[in-house]
């Protein structure tokens, strides 16, 4: 059994011995039964790109826990368990075992939940028997949860040394709704130190592994969260976006994943290193979901909206999913973007986007492609950005390192350092400029915008807007462990406040480098540092890493982003005979 916390919180520790001791309590919180061997853990870290696959020697799991959690996403599982055809206790129970194995071989936990968590699927079994009605449209599916949610009894450390052992009192806005909806909460998952990083390492839990490939980034800051579903140890995953923090991790892992626009999901409730409110000041994170298929991204955002989220955090605002604007059954026009004229995409990016463009032109299903050339306006996006980005010049995070005497993980040495605050002047002219630059993007939507290139288009027709535009997620391939070079096709559209989406199209491979002569001056430092992601590394580095795009509709439009989602991601499939078996 884990040490009593409020014994532990009078102990005066340093970082290193409150590291030792939650990762001890970490650990007893698995059960032997559940715990590999040495030679399995000694096989799969021997070879890199076979985790998913090594410890199914073991024999941890049954063979019907297996297939279960092998085959079914979040929405085949709820047709299950809503109408009693499964009992959630054995659901919970697959999914806590496979998530205790994912621990073992990525580190993705934080805290593990997984006696709760039985404990509540045995409860909803029981309303289930009693009432023979499911609690909610959630009832009894496993979900997971990034570290930042507070959970009641359950530390929101955050990776931080001096935030240990002092378990919340209260569940965030999202927790609550989850719960009432029938959900089981069963671990939450790691994040980078500060969650400015965008390779999950800290120095309380460690560093997260990518289970595709142990050589390459998991991703932050959300990583824990997309190795834990990529090893299938959840089903539906929750995690937090600020500048790429959903998205990147669900790229790194081969996943699906939303980023919503501020106020769609409840984030009231979570520790993010600032003082409270600086959010309102600065740039807000919003909470989405990752997965392993796009419809239970999508059935995520429309239980949420259903349920009212109003009632739990006051700042939610979004209207119920029913009405909500969609897409009717009529022809799309959807934008190609190729860069975001700041940093140059790597060949096996830009050969994407080639690809992606020429599917969906020719699908069959009416859609208009447009290429869109964002370049006139990005880079000032990006730099207003990384202005509201550290309004109090990172003091609060140094302060909270300081308590213990921690150091800065690796990918942030170099990269995060102590600056004068902003005053009050500068952050109003900062968000000015921010209202500006939204209000000129909006134009980007018409054709009058003047940022349409070309038309290769099955139709033309006068006074058209765009229903979505496309656009890499990053500029590079997933890169190794603390290489990710920077967030300007994420970022951008947090500042901008737009909704978007993730979909994996398929695997790096060997013909993506093929005949590509990468010989573009450099425009910039951040580009001159993605020419090297190519011409100083083995390409073989980047073979079978998962390739995927961004879709992206305006603000507060999450509907008709899922439904253009389905869309694109039935073309590409119908061409790649399905993305995730690409991957």
């Amino acid at each position: 059994m884990p040490e009593n916390p409020s014994s532990l919180s009078a102990k005066p520790s340093t970082w290193q011995d409150i590291a030792a001791r939650k990762q001890a309590q970490r650990a007893s919180l698995i059960p032997p039964e559940w715990t590999l061997s040495t030679s399995v853990l000694n096989a799969s870290q021997k070879n890199a790109l076979s985790p998913k696959s090594a410890w199914r020697t073991a024999n941890i799991l049954t063979p019907w826990e297996l297939d279960l959690t092998d085959s079914h996403d979040a929405t085949s599982l709820l047709g299950l368990l809503t109408t009693g055809a499964l009992k959630s206790e054995d659901v919970v129970r697959a999914f806590c075992k496979r998530a205790a194995i994912a621990q073992q071989l990525t580190n993705c936990l934080t805290e593990i939940m997984f006696d709760s968590a039985i404990e509540r699927a045995k409860e909803l079994d029981t309303h289930f028997a009693r009432t023979g009605r499911p609690l909610g449209p959630l009832h009894g599916l496993p979900i997971s949860m990034k570290d930042t949610f507070w959970i009641t009894g359950f530390d929101t450390s955050v990776g931080i040394a001096g935030f240990c052992f002092k378990p919340a009192t209260e569940n965030a806005a999202l927790v609550e709704l989850l719960l009432s909806l029938g959900a089981v909460i069963h671990a939450k998952t790691n994040v980078p130190q500060t969650m400015m990083a965008l390779d999950s390492h800290n120095n309380v839990f460690g560093r997260t592994l990518n289970p595709q490939n142990n050589a390459l980034t998991a991703g932050g800051s959300s990583g824990g969260e997309g190795a834990l579903i990529a090893m299938r140890g959840s089903v539906l995953g929750v995690g937090t976006d600020v500048g790429g923090s959903i998205r990147i991790p669900a790229g790194c892992n081969g996943l699906f994943a939303i980023k919503p626009s501020v106020g769609f999901v409840p984030s009231a409730g979570q520790q993010g290193g600032s003082k409270p409110g600086a959010s309102k000041l600065a740039l807000e994170a919003v909470a989405g979901p990752l997965a392993t298929s796009r419809r239970d991204c999508e059935l995520f955002m429309r239980v949420v909206a259903d349920a009212r989220p109003g009632r739990f955090d006051a700042d939610a605002i979004v209207p119920s999913w029913k009405n909500m604007d969609g897409v009717t059954q009529r022809n799309l026009t959807i934008g190609i973007v190729r860069t975001d004229g700041h940093v140059k995409p790597l060949p096996p990016v830009r050969k994407l986007m080639d690809e992606v463009a020429n599917i969906l032109g020719r699908s069959g299903e009416g859609i208009e492609v447009i290429e869109v050339d964002l370049s006139h306006i990005l880079p000032k996006v990006l730099k207003v950005f990384n202005g509201l980005m550290s309004i109090d010049g990172s003091k609060t995070w140094f302060d909270h390192l300081a308590i213990t005497g921690e150091p800065l993980s690796p990918w942030l040495q170099g990269r995060l350092v102590q600056r004068p605050q902003k005053t009050v002047d500068q952050i109003r002219e900062l968000q000015a400029q921010r209202m500006e630059l939204q209000k000129e993007f909006l134009r980007i939507w018409e054709e009058s915008g003047g940022c349409w290139l070309t038309n290769n288009s099955i139709k033309t027709q006068a006074g058209r807007t765009l229903d979505a535009f496309i656009m890499p997620l990053a500029p590079h391939p997933i890169l190794p462990i603390d290489r990710w070079n920077t967030v300007n096709y994420t970022a951008s559209l947090n500042l901008l406040d737009l909704s978007t989406g993730v979909i994996p199209v398929r695997a790096c491979t060997e013909e993506d480098s093929q005949g590509s002569v990468f010989n573009i001056k450099a425009a910039n430092g951040w580009d001159q540092i993605n020419q090297e992601h190519w011409t100083k590394v083995d390409l073989k580095t980047y073979v079978g890493s998962p390739l995927s795009v961004q879709v992206v509709t305006p603000r507060l439009t999450e509907k008709r982003l899922a439904d253009i989602m389905s869309v694109v991601d039935v073309a590409l499939r119908t061409k790649y005979n399905s993305a995730s078996s690409k991957l």
